[in-house]
């Protein structure tokens, strides 16, 4: 239920509105007398929509306006005004507000205004992460025994709202399995936003989550939503949730267990109603038994288990994930159409895709559609695909270049064992710090690359 706030020095008519408010429009309400107290019970509490009067003594609607503009609050401000100076409003306006209205307007009115800046208010935050939603495969790709299992498992719980904890190897399609669970639950409507824990620092992490207030460390110079409450209605996916700190794992665990979030520097509990979908290529049992995860979060986390297998134990799907990326490929940039031949498609069901799975297998076949000039992609235009046990550096070249294929290798293969941990594969690596291995990787030019 949205939360009003009605500003007004006059008690009297504060007081009305907020009693026709929560009638007609079902809404809570708050009541401030003046500026300075709105100010203060926005930091205090959350509130959704603001109805605030520009001719107040002390601190007008106009200041309010500003400080609400600086300071980077968002909650969508009606002004009223009963001296009819129309030329006041449109200033108001100007400075951020969403819509104004007379102070003799009826009642219902009034709520279909709220209501629209509401809405708007919405849909706004949707736009803002629009970027967060990135496109991806509009369901899951194979015909195998063990992707029509998975199908399976994802539609007897896509509608139940207890979190979900999804299992499989780095590259496997984790997200899309995350996407296809929103996409068949009742939440669809809602906002699918999905956070990669491991690409976070963890001094940012909390902030992505929950949201900050103005002021809450350095260069948080406004209010900012977390994805906790942007994704409230929707679900929310916490991919490698095993990076996460412990401290923040901590407070994840009250967010799932009271359906409620602080912003990071604020006072105000916000109620949240976000699904949460959380994927991992650790062992979180191994881990929460010696203390590397918090095995509470663990058993909250793990109502419903998930395993996507890897491309290497479906061998039988690679033709048909193939073409599925030859022609989303080929279309995506604007390619005339190509298909693959049975001695290319033979020679990729004979690797065993020990590396990045599904995502590797893309990769593989974006190559293969630029190396080929024809209609056809054959045999010749699959890349060399390296087994593991074989050191992949070419004897060709310079000893400096060879220097560097060596180093990519250990460097790459280290990161892999370690699950791309930084401070871990520093250490195993001999180094001083992560810093020293950031540095290293990108001299060698390493990313990891998204699920």
């Amino acid at each position: 239920m949205p939360t009003v706030l009605i500003v007004d020095d006059v008690a009297a008519m504060a007081e009305q509105y907020a009693f026709d408010l929560r009638r007609v429009g079902d809404f809570k309400t708050v009541v401030a007398g003046g500026g300075q107290e709105a100010l203060d019970i926005l930091k205090a509490q959350n509130i959704d929509c603001i109805i605030l009067d520009l001719e107040m003594p002390g601190m007008d609607g106009f200041e309010v306006l500003e400080i609400l503009q600086r300071d980077g609050y968002d909650a969508p401000v009606i002004v009223y005004t009963g001296a009819g100076s129309y030329d006041r409003c449109i200033r108001a306006i100007q400075m951020g507000a969403y819509s104004f209205i007379d102070k003799e307007e009826a009642i219902v009115r009034v709520v279909n205004v709220v209501n629209n800046a509401l809405e708007h208010d919405r849909v706004k935050d949707e736009l803002s992460v629009v970027k967060r939603r990135l496109p991806g495969p509009s369901g899951l790709i194979g015909s195998s025994s063990q992707m029509d299992e998975l199908r399976n498992q994802i539609a007897r719980i896509a509608n139940i709202p207890s979190p979900v904890l999804i299992l499989g190897e780095s590259g496997s399609g984790k997200e899309i399995v995350a996407r296809e669970l929103h996409s068949q639950s009742k939440r669809r409507e809602g906002l699918f936003f999905a956070i990669n824990c491991g690409a976070l620092p963890s001094e940012l992490v909390e902030s992505e989550l929950f949201g900050h207030e103005r002021g809450a460390f350095t260069g948080a110079d406004k209010v900012r939503k977390g994805a906790f409450q942007l994704a409230s209605g929707g679900s929310i996916f916490l991919d490698e949730i095993g990076e996460l700190p412990l401290q923040t794992q901590a407070v994840l665990l009250r967010v799932l267990e009271q359906k409620e979030i602080r912003r990071v520097g604020g006072n105000a509990t916000i109620t949240v109603d976000s699904r949460v979908i959380a994927a991992t290529n650790r062992d979180l049992d191994e881990e929460s038994r010696n203390g590397a995860f918090r095995e509470d979060l663990y058993y909250r986390l793990n109502v419903h288990i998930l395993h996507v297998p890897p491309l290497r134990d479906r061998r039988s799907d690679i033709p048909e994930l193939t073409d599925f990326f030859v022609d989303s490929i080929c279309r995506d940039y604007g390619l005339p159409p190509k298909t693959v031949s049975e001695s290319a498609t033979e020679r990729l069901l004979a690797y065993d895709w020990h590396r990045n799975n599904v995502r590797e297998l893309r990769n593989v076949v974006e190559r293969m559609i630029i190396a080929t000039d024809g209609d056809t992609i054959d045999a010749d235009s699959v890349p060399p695909l390296q087994s593991s046990d074989s050191f992949p550096v070419s004897l060709d070249g310079t000893y400096q270049e060879q220097k560097i294929q060596a180093e990519r290798y250990i460097v790459l293969n280290a990161l892999a064992e370690h699950k791309w941990h930084i401070t871990n594969t520093a250490e195993a690596l001999g180094l001083s710090d992560h810093a020293s291995l950031l540095k290293i990787m990108r001299r060698l030019n390493i990313e990891r690359s998204g699920n």
